[in-house]
């Protein structure tokens, strides 16, 4: 009986470390095989990887062979590479270990107003930079704060800010990002190194989404990936969030220019033309019904906008006073809309001006 006992002992042991082990390596692979968004995934790791920054790469490149670091100010276009670069640079500084200790990064997504500066970041500021990387480089003495969606804080808490930044001068370094420089009060765009950073070329972005479809084995033609590139207007991560979503969309087949329109929400060329036809024709019920169908398809009007204003200023179909009339008031209706205006109204009102200019000559 006891034999009988201790064999089916052994067999339960047996069964469970196998389970263990099975598990064990389930676990492993789904950690193996963690998805990532390809934005993240291919997100430039050192300073080198940093695509036409050129000046941007150059100091930074001076810092991390000893020379010292100026309080940095970062403005330009979003999609750019501006809070890749200082993070890549963060990471080259302090290598992986220190990184977490080194550098505060706050976001407009965080509170920032005047009482975080003046207590969480006043307090990371006053701490002393100490401690040596592992891997035996040398570790530069101050510490990086990373303000990220600047222009997004208050006058008061940027004016907050600047005591700080002259105070702790000796232990840390700030690096202040943002899409318009405009709204940074001027102390402290005075006591920063401002860089601009420029929209990407075509060629640079074509390049580098040609290097992710080779990596991920995507199959797209070279002229679906130009029209990503012109669909997504210089922003590089709008670009590889398209081009992982067409992906997904396709499954493996080729991704074709139809279906970035789709997934970008861009308005079919034959749609702009059909509602400037219903322009010309005068016929107000005409337009209303193209209008609405315009709306209930789910188009943005302001998509419609972008779009209407390229297309009437190449077109060689309209004179300069049309041209200069129908470029007003798309501007104007912009305005409503960013002010929380009706969608269909606003696009009534425009499509009634386009009409009044495009038929009072015939």
């Amino acid at each position: 009986m006891q034999a009988f006992l201790k064999g089916s002992a052994s067999i339960s042991t047996k069964t469970v470390a196998a389970k263990e082990k099975s598990a064990a390596g389930s676990s492993g692979e789904s950690k193996r095989t963690k998805p990532i968004p390809w934005v993240e995934k291919y997100r430039p790791k050192n300073v080198d990887e940093v695509a036409f920054q050129d000046e941007v790469v150059a100091v930074l490149k001076k810092s991390l062979e000893g020379a010292d670091l100026p309080n940095l100010l970062f403005y330009g276009p979003p999609g750019t590479g501006k809070t890749s670069t200082i993070l890549a640079a963060a990471r080259e500084l302090f290598g992986p270990d220190l990184f977490r200790q080194r550098v505060l990064e706050l976001n407009a997504s965080d509170e920032r107003g005047i009482q975080v500066i003046r207590e969480k970041v006043k307090a990371f500021a006053q701490l002393t930079a100490s401690g040596s990387r592992s891997d035996g480089k040398m570790c530069p003495p101050f510490k990086i704060v990373i303000l990220d969606e600047a222009d997004s804080m208050t006058s008061a808490a940027q004016a907050a800010l600047r005591r700080t930044m002259e105070k702790e001068s000796k232990t840390t370094r700030f690096c202040l990002i943002c899409n318009y420089i405009s709204r940074i009060i001027e102390p402290l765009t005075s006591r920063c190194s401002k860089f601009r950073f420029k929209p990407l070329s075509d060629s640079i972005q074509q390049q580098r989404l040609l290097d992710v479809s080779e990596k991920e084995h995507v199959k797209i033609s070279n002229e679906a990936v130009s029209y990503l590139v012109k669909v997504s207007e210089g922003d590089l991560r709008k670009a590889i969030t398209f081009l992982q979503s067409a992906t997904r969309l396709m499954g493996g087949k080729e991704i074709t220019e139809k279906i970035i329109t789709e997934i970008a929400g861009v308005i079919p060329k034959e749609t702009i033309d059909e509602l400037l036809l219903g322009c010309q024709s005068g016929s107000f019920e005409k337009l209303e019904t193209l209008a609405k169908n315009l709306i209930n398809e789910g188009f943005a009007v302001a998509q419609l906008i972008n779009q209407l204003h390229d297309t009437v200023v190449e077109s060689e179909d309209y004179s300069d006073k049309q041209k200069s009339a129908i470029v007003e008031k798309l501007a104007e209706v912009d305005k409503c809309l960013a002010d929380g205006a009706d969608e269909f109204l606003q696009l009534m009102s425009l499509c009634a001006l386009v009409m009044q200019q495009l038929t009072q000559n015939t």
